[in-house]
């Protein structure tokens, strides 16, 4: 197995790719996961940012707006009411509140033919971490955006720089012009990273989108409504905690104890993770085959970086391991106690 080939085993994306065979052109080997191939310098060029850890393109949908009163709320949200600029399709800056209204209106007119409330915006965020250029954020995000929707659907932007981490909501009509409706599924959230990455790049910025597993990480983040009634909960100062989080420190307590197992899925994450190792090998030995002190270092680059992740864990894992560790310590404890 060449470079490309090892390389794509390694950073191809859960779902299943869908391919169109032309059986005239030369056959290549897929670089990304919705386009684009590989050659020797872009595969080189791509495992270098994963091994060399770039900074890693965040793409996350925010919510689904419903009617006309939830999409002006939603404008005003991320408009900070006036004091950061919406930027429309065409350019042009929403900046009254009257401005808002009509385009939350326009967005939802249209829908009150049908019989129930239908979802009249879909929001996203583009996120980049701390230190990044907020200004090439934004242009990366424009330029995606006017790619990948504005022959069919109308969206604005609006740049919010009040966290560390520069950011763009994204916010897009679910009705499109032919009727096709917005509702980004996981293929299309994956090539929005992809595409994402690419235009920062183009910007000067290094980034990449590659699936976590690629990077030796089997930890997921968590959904944003589960940080947002996370967030809410510390904020009323409760020590209630959400039952996802309920759940998982149970199964952890009850399998640091032995009373339980790990899900099946976590085995399943770590046979993937030795395949995806392997691959990495290959494309380390491959590179050590070139003889070029290039190629030779980014090998030596490929192995460091496999030494530091042995293994994949899961959030359920780590959890257990915790426990497991706090649970010797009390009875190291206890014994400790009872030898006095």
């Amino acid at each position: 197995m060449g470079l490309e080939s090892a390389l794509w085993e390694a950073t191809r994306p859960a779902f299943r790719v869908r391919y169109i065979h032309d059986p005239t052109s030369t056959p290549r080997v897929p670089l990304y996961a919705s386009y684009g191939f590989a050659t020797g310098p872009t595969a080189r060029a791509k495992l270098g940012r994963i091994v060399r850890k770039a900074p890693e393109v965040v793409v996350k949908v925010t919510g689904r707006q419903r009617g006309g009163n939830h999409v002006k709320a939603h404008l005003d949200y991320i408009g900070r009411r006036g004091e950061v600029d919406i930027e429309t399709r065409d350019g042009e800056i929403l900046t009254t509140k009257e401005d808002v209204a009509e385009r939350a209106a326009e967005w939802s007119d249209t829908l009150q033919w049908r019989s129930r409330p239908t979802v009249s915006s879909v929001s996203l965020i583009f996120s980049m971490p701390e230190g990044t250029d907020p200004d090439k954020v934004l242009g990366a995000v424009r330029a995606l955006a006017h790619a990948e929707l504005s022959d069919n659907h109308d969206y604005v932007l609006a740049l919010h720089t009040d966290t560390p981490r520069p950011h763009v909501h994204l916010t897009v009509q679910a009705e499109g012009l032919d009727r096709t409706r917005f509702n980004p599924r996981p293929v299309q959230l994956n090539r929005f990273r992809e595409r994402f990455a690419r235009e920062l790049r183009a910007r000067g910025v290094a980034a990449e989108a590659t699936p976590r597993r690629a990077r030796g990480q089997g930890i997921a983040g968590s959904s944003m409504a589960l940080v947002k009634l996370r967030a809410r909960l510390r904020t009323e100062g409760t020590l209630q905690i959400t039952k996802s989080d309920r759940r998982t420190n149970e199964q952890a307590i009850a399998v640091a104890k032995g009373e339980d197992q790990l899900p099946p899925f976590i085995a399943a994450g770590t046979f993937r993770w030795q395949k995806i190792r392997r691959a990495y090998e290959r494309t380390a030995d491959a590179l050590d085959a070139t003889g070029q002190a290039n190629d030779r270092e980014l090998a030596k680059d490929v192995r460091t970086f496999l030494e530091k992740h042995q293994g994949m864990n899961a959030t359920p894992e780590v959890f257990a391991a915790e426990h497991r560790r706090r649970l010797k310590t009390e009875r190291e404890l206890v014994d400790k106690g009872r030898s006095r």
